[in-house]
């Protein structure tokens, strides 16, 4: 069943050591090719650590179509090619809305898996609606505080009407919000935020 909702892929590549500048051109080269395509919302990619093969990738795109049409595009199966004997091991992830920024990626060793054959039943829920709430007013509230104090002595800025301001505003947070404030919160919070079991 498709979405219109925004999908945010989330995945964890175990690489060969002895290729990181290799492998670090190659993830790139995957980011630039799907920063062409229609959908592209955004992506990046960070390390375990600095001497770690454990490589995480992040993802999004405006609906399950667009998504597809990257996924099963010529473009995204030769730049695969391009990158093997790079990859060791890799398990994706899909998650739609804010959901996405919420999953930890799993950690050891996981074979190889065909993406178009994963099931959802494979993925831990996602955190209480009340979590992501909390957490994204966590993130929220102190950056809306230090941007309201920034521009208010703005000359100007109290006279244009609300509509422009919350304009702006909303314009300049967002995708600090989306780039760099949730996902350090999330981070932050992963113990709280994953789920209990019993």
């Amino acid at each position: 069943m498709t979405t219109n909702h925004p999908v945010t892929v989330s995945i964890r590549r175990e690489v060969d050591p002895d290729r990181i500048p290799e492998v670090t051109a190659w993830v790139q080269a995957g980011i630039n090719r799907a920063n062409r395509f229609p959908g592209f919302l955004g992506s990046g990619w960070v390390r375990a650590a600095e001497d770690s093969d454990v490589w995480h990738v992040l993802y999004r795109f405006s609906s399950e179509q667009t998504l597809d049409a990257w996924e099963h595009s010529e473009e995204r199966t030769s730049w695969l090619a391009t990158g093997e004997g790079l990859v060791r091991s890799e398990r994706t992830r899909r998650r739609t809305g804010i959901e996405g920024w919420f999953d930890e990626p799993p950690t050891g060793s996981i074979p190889t898996i065909d993406p178009d054959a994963a099931s959802d039943d494979e993925l831990p829920p996602a955190p209480p609606r009340w979590k992501q709430a909390v957490t994204i007013w966590l993130g929220f509230f102190p950056v809306n505080l230090v941007f309201t104090y920034l521009v208010t002595p703005v000359p100007g800025w109290g006279d244009l009407p609300i509509w422009l301001r919350v304009l702006a505003t909303t314009l300049v947070l967002t995708p600090i919000m989306t780039y760099w404030v949730l996902p350090f919160v999330t981070r932050s919070l992963h113990t709280w935020l994953a789920p209990r079991t019993t």
